[in-house]
């Protein structure tokens, strides 16, 4: 079982470490495929493959770590110019760079007071889509899950997220998410922590997924929608 300990008080170096231990598993794995594998669809980003999901992730790295956050940025036709910018790159391109803004971005996440928190958690699920589309483990759990679990307790209670009690059958503490201070009864989620994040991250949930959702609809948890 896992413990996952959310804090009232932010930790800066959370969102650092969670980006440094998904790029010590991820990195290795990406440079163990073929490069075929790059390829394949995401069923978490629908039109987009491996390697789209890859340089979209460097190109969020970037601007953190450049402090380039023009008009539009992160929206959809955004996110397909910077895809479109690595698009003559060879895969190891942009894998390399992955590694390096991986890297790059925990100290400039820490110094930003809390407001680029949600793109560490955010960069983490994209990992998520790449695992389960290259049909490996840990995707939207593993070794990650400690540090994300909090970010997205906090995510959700920052951005006034309907109050959420979780009962994680994998991690020993219930989580409490969204904002707990207003009327409405908090909905009550029973089953493991990935589906529990596949929720709240609009990711498919296989069907075989047993869990229990109550006093919400699915539609209403997703943070990314």
């Amino acid at each position: 079982m896992t413990s996952v300990d959310v804090h009232e008080v932010r930790d800066p170096e959370l969102p650092g470490r969670l980006l440094t231990g998904e790029r010590d598993a991820l990195i290795p794995l990406l440079r163990s495929r073929p490069e075929a594998d790059f390829a394949l669809p995401t069923a978490g980003c629908p039109g987009w493959t491996v390697r789209d999901v890859l340089a979209h992730c460097c190109a969020v790295l970037a601007r953190v770590v450049e402090n380039r956050f023009e008009e539009g940025v992160f929206s959809p036709g955004s996110n397909d110019r910077d895809i479109a910018e690595r698009a003559g790159w060879t895969h190891t391109r942009v894998v390399d760079e992955l590694e390096r803004r991986m890297t790059e971005a925990g100290p400039v996440i820490a110094a930003a007071g809390g407001a680029l928190d949600g793109i560490a958690l955010g960069e983490w699920v994209h990992a998520g889509d790449v695992r389960e589309a290259l049909d490996t483990p840990g995707a939207y759990a593993g070794a990650g899950l400690p540090y994300a679990l909090p970010l997205l307790a906090r995510f959700t209670r920052e951005r006034g997220h309907l109050p959420l009690h979780a009962d994680l059958d994998d991690v020993d503490d219930p989580l409490r998410l969204g904002d707990l201070s207003g009327e409405r009864t908090p909905a009550r989620y029973i089953g493991d922590a990935a589906t529990l994040v596949r929720l709240y991250a609009g990711r498919p949930v296989p069907a075989a997924a047993g869990f229990e959702l109550a006093g919400a609809e699915r539609a209403e948890l997703n943070i990314f929608g």
